[in-house]
């Protein structure tokens, strides 16, 4: 899983194997942090804003372009790339500029949710699951030229059991403590030996593949970590996928070309991907976003609730398609920081810790939380309360008899008295020792939905003598201090969610590196932090779905009760794209058959 963009969610080229990393459409094996942070690059955009103003709000001229003769998709993305080495991927703007790139051994099917082959073209399982080989395709070459073998699997595999190596799949392949034993018996064949049973491998061997004849030398000289950042040259990142990245300009534009040495083909034997190229746009302001696409600048877009009518009322002068896809497949949610590196100091406990893990003062807060207002007026209407932290598009994993925290004031206040968390005046309440209730909250700067929740919780908050400073930050500034230095109070932020709910594990375990509230725990902080560790491990011992769906659904209620995340609305997501493209097949969980999508010649 990952941090995810909320309502900016743009198709990405391609899926992979339960990879909702992509806060775009494909679907990543890890959560990851998405945060909008769009750098701006206005240009003729403010032309078209400034027409916007002249016309009253009428219809934008689009001006010509050339993308269905060049067969080059352009899309947006909300901020710069972080990393170019996908396995110290956490944010999805890193996972949008390299998701092309590499692939894994099998990817999800987005119709039926499925694993289906990809770099392996068939597995066999035996000894009741403990077993499992996959056959490698042949021919599969990296950019230079070199063959993909098996020997790229167990030296990725290698690099993702380094506890030197920070990522995020080392929680979702990690069993009973231990790791997978992987094994070559020649170039294209790998075995994977599990110390028992685990129903989520074909779910989690998604992840991207590395050339280790590249890397070998710099991971064993301890150079892993500063391997393909993002001042590399992007013709030293070699993957293996449907594009190779020639161009990344900061704050402007990621570039590809097509890869025509991709080992796929089509339906009639034909090279893939049909596009020639892709370019990804880096754009900050959601306003100017939604200009290019108006103008024809960019040729898919996942539009804000209020441009929803917008769009459909205008599809047929503007020559696109407007869908409904579905719900939300992630979640979006205040958390408080619970990490006792960021509050207790020289033996001094900032008494924040207290309230953040206090359950009263967080039950109170799920009172205040007004679903119902966030989805009329900051999504209008098209959002519905989200309960659980699996959505409901998760047919067999999402918990259906959880009991929503009505929004209460009154109860909220009463919670809080009883609680010791006095009202000594009007719009001032201190704690049982008389620190005043005040804590900040921050989201990602530049989305309108997300500053207006936190005003209208900001708000609640005040009504009841609690003091919230809202001050939002820059991707990259909240990102570091969600991942590295911890000094955070409260934030509204978005995951993206998954098909197999262990993929989830890097922010569910207490050790995960995205259990957002306390990250990296040695052993878990709390009774009911264990019992989630041991329910994970639990649930991936049993093979048949609907005998596993109890283990998960039992965390989600821990979650709701406990209240380390405070869940708020789940959007109803659209996609809109031009209509001179072809197989273009949006879904919640991604992109079906990407490398058939092109331009519908003139």
């Amino acid at each position: 899983m990952s941090y995810g963009f909320g309502t900016l969610t743009v198709p990405r080229l391609p899926p992979r194997a339960d990879q909702a990393a992509a806060t775009t459409a494909k679907t990543r094996a890890t959560r990851r942090f998405a945060l909008n942070a769009r750098t701006a690059c206005f240009g003729s955009v403010l032309l078209a804003l400034l027409g916007l103003f002249a016309g009253g709000g009428c219809h934008v001229p689009r001006p010509a372009n050339n993308h269905e003769h060049e067969q080059i998709l352009y899309s947006a993305t909300t901020s710069d790339p972080k990393t170019f080495n996908p396995v110290l991927v956490t944010d999805s703007a890193s996972g949008d500029a390299i998701g092309n790139l590499f692939e894994g051994l099998v990817k999800l099917n987005p119709l039926t949710t499925l694993p289906e082959p990809d770099l392996a073209k068939s597995w066999e399982i035996s000894d009741g699951g403990r077993v499992v080989i996959f056959h490698l395709r042949r021919h599969v070459r990296w950019f230079d030229g070199k063959p993909l073998t098996a020997r790229d699997v167990i030296f990725t595999m290698r690099v993702i059991y380094d506890p030197r190596v920070p990522n995020s799949m080392r929680p979702i392949l990690t069993i009973d403590g231990k790791p997978i034993a992987v094994s070559a018996p020649d170039d294209y064949t790998v075995r994977m030996t599990m110390p028992r049973t685990f129903a989520p491998l074909l779910y989690s061997v998604g992840f991207e593949i590395l050339p280790e004849h590249l890397l070998a030398a710099d991971y064993e000289a301890g150079r892993f970590n500063r391997v393909w950042g993002i001042n590399t040259p992007p013709a030293k990142i070699v993957g293996m996928g449907p594009y190779r990245m020639t161009r990344y300009v900061p704050s402007q534009l990621v570039a590809f070309r097509r890869n025509g040495g991709y080992w796929m083909r089509g339906p009639k034997g034909e090279k893939l991907p049909r596009l020639r190229g892709q370019r990804l746009l880096i754009v900050q302001d959601q306003n100017a976003d939604y200009l290019r696409f108006l103008s024809g600048q960019t040729d898919v877009y996942s539009p804000r609730p209020e441009e929803v009518l917008d769009l459909s009322e205008r599809a047929a002068k503007l020559h696109i398609t407007v869908r409904k896809i579905g719900i939300d497949t992630g979640s979006l949610f205040f958390a408080f920081n619970r990490n006792p590196r960021h509050y207790v100091h020289h033996g001094v406990t900032d008494p924040k810790l207290h309230w953040f893990t206090d359950l009263n003062f967080l039950r109170a807060l799920a009172h205040l939380v007004d679903k119902r207002a966030i989805a009329n007026l900051c999504f209008h209407g098209l959002a519905v309360p989200a309960v659980s932290d699996v959505s409901p598009a998760n047919k067999v994993f999402h918990n259906p008899n959880l009991k929503d925290y009505d929004y209460d004031p009154a109860l909220a206040a009463k919670i809080l008295d009883a609680a010791g968390y006095r009202l000594v005046r009007p719009g001032v309440r201190v704690d049982p020792h008389g620190n005043r209730l005040e804590f900040n909250l921050t989201t990602n700067t530049g989305v309108k939905t997300r500053d207006e929740m936190c005003a209208i919780f900001q708000q609640d908050l005040a009504n009841v003598g609690i003091k919230v400073n809202y001050r939002p930050l820059e991707f990259t500034t909240l990102v570091e201090k969600l991942d590295s230095t911890f000094d955070w109070d409260c934030v509204l932020i978005g995951f993206t969610g998954t098909v197999e709910p262990n993929n989830a594990a890097n922010f569910l375990r207490s050790s995960g590196n995205l259990h957002i509230w306390d990250p990296d725990q040695p052993k878990p902080a709390t009774p009911w932090e264990a019992e989630i560790d041991r329910l994970l491990d639990e649930g991936t011992a049993e093979m048949d779905p609907a005998k596993r769906a109890p283990y998960y659904w039992r965390i989600q209620q821990i979650l709701h009760d406990q209240l380390p995340i405070i869940e708020t609305v789940r959007q109803q997501e659209f996609q809109a794209w031009k209509d001179s493209l072809e197989d273009f097949r949006p879904t919640v969980w991604g992109l079906y058959r990407p490398e058939w999508i092109e331009f519908r010649p003139d």
